[in-house]
């Protein structure tokens, strides 16, 4: 048997031909495509290609799998995020795009072919994402030195690390080295030759970031906060989304606010919604609008002792409980959207008592309100609620991770999560 060094080249190239995207996509699209055709011509013939019907579906199922194909690729880059648990709500969103624009042109399409082409899609990259695993892991050198230690805390990488700048590593997906550390010349020539040799080199800081998806804050430097402004023009976009959106959700959910609303009147006294003066947007403050779910009698939110939800709150109603941890309470905030003080996805916005103590304590702290504060959010479905103040500064190691990665892709990532986290409550107080 191979030594695993041995083994390791023969491991690389075998993952390398897995992962390319012209063998995943043209085997995909063969599995997926062609497949359920030729299922469909063993009982009508090659005529069947012949048929509109067939020809529209065919297109259309192309065009399916191949944004779903992009768009599963993208979420492959996020912290976090399993590949297997990605592909059935990618492609289920790909699919039922596509085929819905089918639907609106009142286009004739088989029904067959487009649910076998889906049903082929989603089986074709959970082979793939199994066959991945099972041939190796995916593997990163260590170069000595600094604060690289704190890598091997990371399981979800094998960590090879190199004893000496002589021999370059073979089989691994690159080297990571904290480029902050006073390095030696041997092991600076050491970096520069595996660049040569077309081994990417990535700063630890860096993979840091990829893996976690926790951006470090204590040590910004001009550069790097200048790096952390979000994209403009996806920011007004996402804007004019987050408005159509809320108006729609209004209009369908009003009937469930209602529900809700009369609900929480029987469930104990006081007002059905809650309102609350919380910073917002460019350090700006507004009234966050909820559902009520702790009793009526509440202090403002300038007390900070108040102001924060311990575990099993005593102030916590029966059906607060319930909708806290559905996450229904929030719904209210499509009004703050509306208004432009607030996002469907962005960092969540703190009671002035809890702002101000975290701007006394937290360097950077007010840096997080640069985006519009979110009802959801890339650390509310990392981390969940949090009170102490060790808590809110590794929500914010999250929170300028998402600004500085600020994205449809990342957002999309958290919409699948918070799906996620409304059915089975994770972080709810």
């Amino acid at each position: 048997m191979p030594s695993l060094d041995q083994s390791i080249p023969r491991l690389g190239a075998q993952r390398r031909l897995f992962g390319m995207t012209r063998f995943q996509l043209l085997g995909g699209l063969s599995f997926a495509i062609l497949l359920p055709a030729l299922l469909r011509m063993t009982n009508g013939g090659v005529s069947v290609l012949s048929e509109s019907n067939m020809q529209t579906t065919l297109v259309a199922a192309f065009c399916a799998h191949v944004l779903g194909y992009i768009t599963y690729r993208k979420l492959g880059t996020v912290p976090g995020i399993a590949g297997a648990g990605s592909i059935f709500p990618t492609f289920a969103l790909a699919y039922g795009s596509i085929f819905l624009i089918i639907f609106f042109w009142r286009l004739d399409y088989s029904r067959f072919q487009a649910a076998g082409s889906f049903v082929m899609s989603t089986l074709w990259y959970f082979g793939m994402s199994i066959v991945n695993r099972r041939i190796a892991p995916r593997e990163l050198a260590i170069v000595p030195g600094g604060a690289v230690d704190v890598l091997i805390s990371i399981t979800d990488i094998v960590w090879r690390r190199v004893s000496v700048p002589t021999v370059l590593p073979t089989g691994v997906s690159g080297i990571v080295v904290d480029l902050r550390a006073d390095l030696s010349d041997e092991w600076e020539r050491f970096i520069a030759d595996a660049a040569l040799a077309g081994i990417p080199v990535y700063h630890l800081k860096q993979v840091l970031e990829s893996l976690t998806g926790r951006t470090d804050i204590e040590h910004l430097s001009e550069n790097t906060l200048g790096s952390l402004n979000p994209n403009m023009l996806y920011l007004k976009i996402k804007q004019a989304m987050d408005w159509g959106c809320a108006l729609i959700a209004l209009i369908l959910l009003s009937p469930l606010f209602l529900v809700i609303g009369l609900a929480i009147r029987l469930d104990s006294p006081g007002p059905a919604f809650f309102r609350q003066q919380r910073m917002g947007y460019r350090g700006k403050p507004f009234n966050m609008l909820k559902f009520r779910t702790m009793r009526a009698e509440q202090p403002s939110s300038r007390n900070r002792e108040t102001a924060i939800t311990r575990d099993n709150d005593v102030r916590i109603t029966r059906l607060g409980r319930f909708l806290r941890r559905s996450r229904l309470d929030e719904l209210p905030q499509a009004v703050n959207i509306l208004r432009g003080e607030m996002s469907w996805i962005g960092p969540r916005p703190e009671a002035m008592a809890l702002s101000e103590l975290y701007e006394e304590r937290l360097p950077f702290y007010r840096y997080r309100h640069i985006v519009r504060p979110g009802i959801t959010g890339w650390a509310q479905v990392n981390q969940g609620h949090v009170s102490s103040v060790d808590e809110v500064l590794s929500k914010l190691h999250y929170d300028f991770y998402y600004i500085k990665n600020f994205s449809p892709w990342l957002d999309l990532v958290i919409v699948l999560r918070t799906i996620k986290t409304m059915l089975t409550g994770f972080g709810a107080k």
